[in-house]
């Protein structure tokens, strides 16, 4: 596996905490970020999403 750099160690942290979190909505109806953070969960949503996509990117890239 590739060593990732302080941008992808954040990346993947963010990741594995949000699908935590979706487990947490899929097993117990629980949405620990929209406890946490109320209205502003989404931005989170978000900050998850393009974490996804630059492991994702950085992923692909890496393979060729």
């Amino acid at each position: 596996m590739k060593k990732l750099n302080k941008l992808g160690l954040l990346s993947l942290a963010l990741v594995i905490i949000g699908g935590l979190n979706w487990g947490l909505v899929g097993f117990f109806n629980f949405d620990l970020m929209a406890q946490l953070f109320g209205s502003w969960a989404y931005i989170i949503y978000d900050i998850v999403g393009l974490s996804a996509l630059y492991l994702a990117y950085a992923y692909l890239v890496g393979k060729s």
